[in-house]
């Protein structure tokens, strides 16, 4: 039995696969200490794990409302990264200091937690929750949703767009980070990943059949991904709405990203389509701020677990685990990417034919022919099902565990 500090955040779509990371530890007999935000501690009590919080809360990032790159690099490092960094580290350390912990699991935007680790001499994991998002050879510049390079040209574009945001971000991060770095006693980064690169793990969470070739540095594994349903998700059970016809699985993002108008127009595409709907809206969105229809049904949750085997196609935000869950169905996916990784993953989609992509402002007699044409059409269905089985069979793996474990061997 080994020791392990996961220092987690909440991060919406990315606190159910990061939760599963500390069951699966469990489920290995490790003992397991999650120290997070307090809006994620009773689900990860559930996990069996001793849990503590952090000392500091941290406002939700409200991405939504900026509109400019520089403003999205300033509130990220503000609300995310650098803003949060010397009380994670804190609050680490303490956790080091008190549990003893022979390895430190940390969230992605928990770099405080990773600056901790290093300074007690603790190997450290860093946890990729949805395609490989650090700058890498070969791949597109992470969150544009970016076709991969062709020749020359292209790798230029992603050298140089790549090189710009690493440095606009780390404008407003990574002084503050290399001053937490020196309360600690350790030297300043070379950049704004410098952190990230000093991990001794990066555990990529995405199957590596649905990400795009890169060259990765020789810390970074794909481990498959997480596919368990969030906790709110769970509640009575589910009836699929009544009548004939193909079922569509609606999921969006559980935190709010000003997409309520978008919503509506997807409820109103499937009643144009002629298909039957379960349109979840999360605690992001009050169900009643929607309008379903007679085959429409509009619910706060639903375990999607228990939804997808009676579903022929999903629309989506593009956020990372309903498109792994989709996939994982065999199921061809509409995505209309809001923001963060979902333009990524819209593309990936795309790439593989498993699905088409549409404008978040689409409207609802696009939005319902998109429908009608994943349904229709089937190379999707094809697609998304060769898809799929690559992704099960990477998620049924053990390979996550392994690597943890490797951490502390």
């Amino acid at each position: 039995m080994s020791r392990y500090l996961l220092a987690l955040t909440d991060a919406g779509g990315t606190v159910p696969p990061e939760l599963g990371v500390a069951r699966r530890l469990r489920s290995r007999g490790h003992r397991v200490t999650v120290l997070c935000d307090a809006s994620m501690a009773a689900a990860a009590e559930r996990t069996g794990a001793d849990v503590r919080t952090w000392s500091v809360a941290v406002a939700p990032f409200e991405d939504w409302r900026l509109r400019s790159p520089t403003a999205l690099a300033r509130g990220m490092a503000e609300a995310m990264i650098a803003g949060p960094a010397a009380g994670h580290a804190r609050d680490t350390a303490a956790a080091v200091a008190e549990v003893s912990p022979d390895a430190v699991v940390a969230s992605f935007v928990a770099v405080g937690a990773m600056i901790a680790a290093e300074a007690a001499g603790l190997p450290y994991a860093v946890l990729v929750p949805n395609v490989y998002s650090l700058p890498a050879p070969g791949l597109p510049p992470f969150g544009l949703g970016l076709p991969p390079a062709r020749g020359a040209p292209g790798r230029l574009r992603d050298r140089v767009l790549s090189d710009a945001s690493t440095r606009m971000l780390g404008r407003y991060a990574l002084e503050p980070l290399d001053g937490v770095r020196r309360e600690h006693g350790l030297p300043p980064l070379a950049s704004v990943w410098g952190q990230h690169q000093r991990a001794q793990q990066q555990l990529v969470l995405t199957a590596a059949a649905f990400d795009l070739p890169g060259e990765l540095p020789g810390t970074a594994r794909y481990v498959g991904p997480v596919l368990d349903d969030p906790d709110w998700a769970a509640g009575e059970a589910w009836t699929p709405p009544p009548g004939e016809g193909p079922l569509v699985l609606v999921a969006m993002s559980s935190t709010f990203q000003d997409h309520v108008a978008c919503l509506q127009r997807v409820a109103d595409a499937l009643a144009q389509a002629g298909v039957r709907g379960v349109v979840t809206t999360g605690p992001a969105v009050p169900p009643g701020a929607v309008r379903g229809s007679d085959r429409v049904q509009v619910l706060a949750a639903a375990p999607h677990a228990e939804v997808l085997p009676h579903a022929a196609a999903v629309v989506t935000h593009g956020g990372h685990g309903t498109v792994m869950k989709a996939l994982a169905a065999g199921l061809p996916l509409v995505v209309l990417p809001h923001g963060r990784d979902q333009a990524d993953n819209a593309r990936r989609v795309a790439l593989r034919d498993a699905g088409v992509t549409l404008s978040r402002r689409a409207s609802a007699a696009r939005i319902a022919r998109a429908v009608r044409r994943v349904l229709d059409d089937g190379r999707y269905r094809d697609a998304a099902a060769r898809l799929g089985e690559a992704i099960r069979a990477e998620a049924a793996t053990d390979t996550l565990e392994v690597e943890l474990e490797s951490l502390v061997g």
